[in-house]
């Protein structure tokens, strides 16, 4: 069930479709779209509270490209920024 949540994001400018979220990957850069009444599926999480992206190349967009989330809910660096 939970692959079948991470169809991807469907956007044009938008991270987002309508009745989705978006999530990171835990310890890298990638991201998907779950919908609303969904919680993320395993290894992945919700991003920071004031921090998630809401358009493509916002200034949260670019920033998740080289930062992450560990296993401990801490942002970090991610291993190949840089």
């Amino acid at each position: 069930m939970a692959a079948a949540a991470l169809t991807g994001c469907s956007f044009r400018d938008d991270i987002r479709s309508e009745g989705e979220y978006p999530v990171i990957a835990v310890g890298n850069t990638g991201s998907a779209c779950v919908p609303e009444e969904e919680r993320p599926p395993k290894g992945y999480t919700r991003y920071p509270e004031g921090k998630v992206p809401q358009k493509v190349d916002d200034e949260w967009d670019v920033y998740w490209r080289t930062h992450t989330v560990d296993e401990e809910g801490d942002v970090v660096d991610t291993p190949d920024a840089g």
